[in-house]
């Protein structure tokens, strides 16, 4: 048997000794090398400030003014929680699974790279890796294997990793040395992916089962926390199968470390994977619209924020701010549900109307006629035909051929899951499909300071990304006319009852920038009925020829400084045919300028922001809105009672918020405006409350795309009845009565003048006429 000599003995062990220090002193040179990056050649590490502080990208948070989260604006969708937030379950699943050491090491743990390394060797990958927790925290946070932190031997591949390694257990070290566990813990589950976009456990939570993070039970953590290895190959959605027997091993993990029992192990690795999925993005969440319009108002401000303060630049997208807005949940609710219930009826109405026949139609000879090269024209303007034709040039023939190629698609439909379907259809047929539709804009207005409580920009913002609240805008037809009243209250000192007859009103050539031709403006028969008519009676049944009359006294021009005063922003062309809202305005703006009437002749400016915080809750900026006195508080309350009689007198066109809806009832006064364009592409409906103005445009996107007749193409039908829904809601939901309870309009102080216009018409014999009942409004005929 061999011995060693003891001098040989002594010298191997010195020689080992030597070996060792000379390694711990290399190791702690290479180590010094990489935390300083020697000579450029290891690529940076994250500054010590970066450590106390570190960034994540922080999804910027959009709440209503009652608390109720309403969305995010996000490059990555994280929204950071504390540990008290988080369901032990889920603590258990990821102990279990990805460091059960997590606890006893300080940030590197000798055991599990021993593991990693021994599993390598023998090709068991199953034996686990050699990362903690801690290291993870610092690669998925400090994102040190990007180009950012990489330096001359980052471009060799196995040096690049080891490279990499010992940078995260530098960094793991020191975040054990600035960082208590728990928060190691949160800064984990708040920055791994889940796939889908979706990051941290909260937007897990929310994402994949509808829940908030502390409601998770054991299943659910294991499913979650089994996901984190590969969020794609473990995608629930995607791999059911897969997914299943991943949480089954978190489970037993959980089982192997105590965290479960052998009952509760068998007991839940039975259980079926079953989602709540509804993935956040732009597309969901209420008032889509809404938040889509108000981000390029946030932006601005940011802009400027940034441009004073270079050392504290904010993302919206990134910076995770807080912000809050004046929408009111309850009411946007109360909103889109009656807005979602009327335009579905309405599409029903419509498609039946047009029954075998294509809507995109003109007028010729009293007959609507198909629009020849209609679809054709539009698909023409499509990102897909752009694409086609830089791909095949002129070639006409192989550009249509692709556009009339079927594919697989989801459209939108009313009703189905999400109010869409699976479907094959070309793009030409889609198009086709798609022009078919009615369109919205809705907004609901707190007229005594300005907060835009309710915003529905149009029937679904994921297939429909264009807004009809401020984007859009449309003739307002008799919904214009109230200016038209008012200038002539203000300005020529008429009062709600007196009195013009229903005659033809003549515009000569050239007069007040009439056209070449004479214009005489036809109520909706083409004839009138010689009665005198009081203003409001005038007003409520929307006669074409009194606002022609008022128009001719008081001078276009008159009217449209008026209707600017009163917060129309849009260009109005200064002509008589003003008088029957033939310029193109915006629901928004509408409904501003009405607030004017409600809010005693204060001119109240939309308000839609009301503060912004940072991700700590530190008060950046807040908003407030601007008040101006622009008419009388007096003509105010005159236009409130001209308003008041489409709802109240038995001749009006607002008559059945009265009697079907029954919204008068309990002392509640309603003021109201019905507007309807020629032909009926547009239908506008205006409503005031004392505390709440709304109003609602319905049409197609184009013009030529309407119902044919009165019965269902008037303002009164087709917009009102979604108003009288939303007032109902609104005065159904108790908890909103001390907002917006049922009360009569403020009388001003002092006022004195008698308004009791009557109920009946007369004729040029002074004989008081009954009136006739109708239900609709005239239509704007422009001869």
């Amino acid at each position: 048997m061999f011995e060693l000599q003891p001098g040989l003995y002594r010298r191997l062990i010195a020689r080992l000794w030597k070996l060792t220090l000379a390694g711990v002193v290399l190791l702690i040179l290479y180590i010094v090398a990489v935390s300083f990056n020697f000579l450029w050649l290891f690529g940076g590490m994250p500054s010590l400030k970066a450590l106390e502080n570190p960034q994540s990208y922080l999804a910027s948070e959009i709440y209503t003014e009652d608390g109720v989260l309403l969305s995010k604006y996000y490059l990555e969708n994280r929204t950071p929680i504390e540990i008290s937030q988080v369901s032990p379950n889920v603590i258990s699943a990821l102990l279990a699974t990805e460091d059960a050491r997590f606890v006893k090491h300080s940030g590197i743990d000798a055991r599990s790279i021993f593991r990693a390394v021994n599993g390598v060797l023998t090709g068991r990958s199953s034996s686990g890796g050699g990362s903690t927790l801690t290291q993870q925290v610092a690669k998925n946070l400090f994102e040190t294997r990007t180009e950012k932190f990489r330096g001359v031997f980052g471009s060799i591949p196995y040096v690049r990793v080891i490279i990499d390694k010992t940078k995260e257990w530098i960094l793991a070290v020191r975040l054990e040395r600035n960082y208590t566990k728990q928060e190691i813990l949160m800064m984990y589950l708040n920055t791994v992916s889940f796939g889908n976009n979706t990051f941290g456990i909260k937007t897990a939570a929310k994402t994949y089962f509808n829940k908030e993070p502390w409601q998770l039970n054991v299943e659910e953590a294991a499913m979650l926390v089994g996901m984190l290895q590969n969020p794609s190959r473990f995608n629930p959605r995607l791999y059911e199968d897969r997914s299943l027997l991943r949480r089954n091993v978190v489970l037993f993990q959980m089982r192997k470390y105590g965290f479960l029992s052998d009952d509760q192990f068998a007991l839940y690795k039975q259980k079926p994977i079953k989602l709540d999925f509804n993935i956040e993005n732009q597309n969901t969440g209420r008032a889509a619209y809404f938040r889509s319009v108000i981000k390029s108002d946030i932006q601005k401000w940011l802009d400027e924020y940034n441009e004073a303060h270079p050392d504290d630049e904010l993302d919206l997208e990134t910076s995770g701010l807080k912000i809050r807005t004046t929408i009111d949940s309850r009411l946007q609710k109360a909103a889109e549900e009656s807005v979602y219930e009327h335009m579905r009826e309405q599409q029903r109405k419509f498609y039946e109307h047009w029954r075998g026949r294509n809507p995109w139609t003109q007028k010729i000879g009293g007959k609507y006629r198909e629009i020849p090269g209609f679809i054709e024209q539009v698909a023409k303007r499509t990102p897909r035909y752009i694409a086609l034709k830089r791909e095949y040039g002129d070639d006409e023939k192989a550009i249509w051929a692709e556009m009339r190629k079927p594919v697989k698609m989801k459209v939108f439909v009313y009703g189905g899951r999400r109010n869409e379907k699976d479907t094959v259809m070309s793009p030409l047929d889609s198009i086709k499909y798609y022009k078919r539709f009615l369109n919205v804009g809705f907004m609901s207005m707190d007229p005594r300071n300005g907060h835009v409580k309710a915003w529905v920009g149009g029937i679904n913002f994921k297939y429909f990304k264009f807004d009809h609240v401020k984007q859009a805008k449309r003739q307002p037809g008799s919904t214009f006319k109230p200016f038209v009243y008012l200038t002539a209250i203000d300005k020529n000192f008429l009062t709600p009852c007196d009195r013009v007859t229903d005659q033809p009103v003549r515009f000569e050539p050239q007069e007040d920038n009439n056209g070449p031709r004479a214009w005489v403006p036809h109520n909706s028969n083409g004839k009138w009925s010689y009665q005198q008519l009081s203003l409001r009676q005038a007003l409520g049944r929307s006669v074409n020829s009194v606002s022609a009359y008022l128009i001719k006294q008081a001078k276009s021009a008159s009217v449209v400084e008026y209707a600017h005063k009163l917060g129309i922003e849009s260009k109005l062309t200064e002509n008589p045919t003003l008088c029957l809202g033939t310029s193109d305005v915006s629901v928004y703006e509408m409904v501003a300028a009405y607030c004017t009437f409600a809010n005693a002749g204060y001119r109240v400016k939309p308000l839609t922001v009301l503060e912004i915080r940072d991700k700590n809750g530190n008060l950046l900026k807040s908003f407030f809105a601007e008040n101006k006195l622009v008419i009388n508080a007096n003509t105010a309350y005159q236009m409130l009672y001209l308003m008041r009689g489409a709802v109240e007198d038995p001749d009006g066109t607002s008559q059945r918020l009265r009697t079907q809806y029954k919204l008068l009832e309990g002392g509640n006064e309603i003021a109201a405006k019905t507007g309807t364009t020629s032909s009926y592409s547009d239908g506008w409906f205006m409503g005031m409350t004392q505390n709440l103005v709304s109003g609602l445009w319905v049409g197609g996107d184009d013009r030529s795309i309407h119902f044919r007749d009165m019965a269902l193409g008037q303002g009164a039908r087709v917009a009102m009845p979604a108003w009288g829904m939303y007032m109902q809601k609104v005065y159904a939901d108790p908890t909103l009565r001390r907002s917006y309870p049922k009360v009569p309009f403020r009388k001003p102080d002092g006022f004195n003048l008698s308004l009791d216009c009557g109920g009946y018409a007369i004729d040029s014999s002074q004989r008081y006429i009954a009136p006739k009942v109708v239900e609709s409004e005239e239509e704007e005929i422009l001869n």
